[in-house]
């Protein structure tokens, strides 16, 4: 699993992570069981601050994603099923719309015109 920040993108650097954490759980990139890279070793490899990746795995374990535990490390607990899913992918469609420069408004109408 590849993360990138986009130091451009006005979207916090968090949730940037999030976001493609959450993307690679929707199309099965990473699945149940598998194990997330450590805080500080993420944060190491994005030259980000520890504690900001720590927010985005807190993010993801209050969605359900992952289960966090101090000693054993971040795990992805499951795929994400039905509403829980399109709410991933929405949110991964978001993060890149906004990457891509699309303002909330732009993104909007993007999403309305496929309704």
């Amino acid at each position: 699993m590849l993360i990138q920040i986009d130091t451009t993108n006005p979207e916090p650097i968090y949730r940037q992570i999030a976001a493609q954490i959450r993307r690679a759980v929707a199309t099965g990139e990473v699945g149940p069981g598998d194990k997330l890279p450590a805080a500080r070793d993420l944060a190491a490899s994005l030259e980000v601050n520890m504690h900001t990746v720590r927010q985005a795995y807190t993010e993801l374990q209050r969605d359900g994603l992952v289960d966090v535990r101090r000693g054993r490390g971040v795990t992805v607990l499951a795929t994400a099923p039905g509403r829980a899913g399109a709410h991933t992918l929405a949110l991964a469609l978001v993060a890149e719309a906004r990457r891509h420069g699309l303002t909330n408004t732009e993104i909007l109408h993007l999403v309305e015109g496929h309704l």
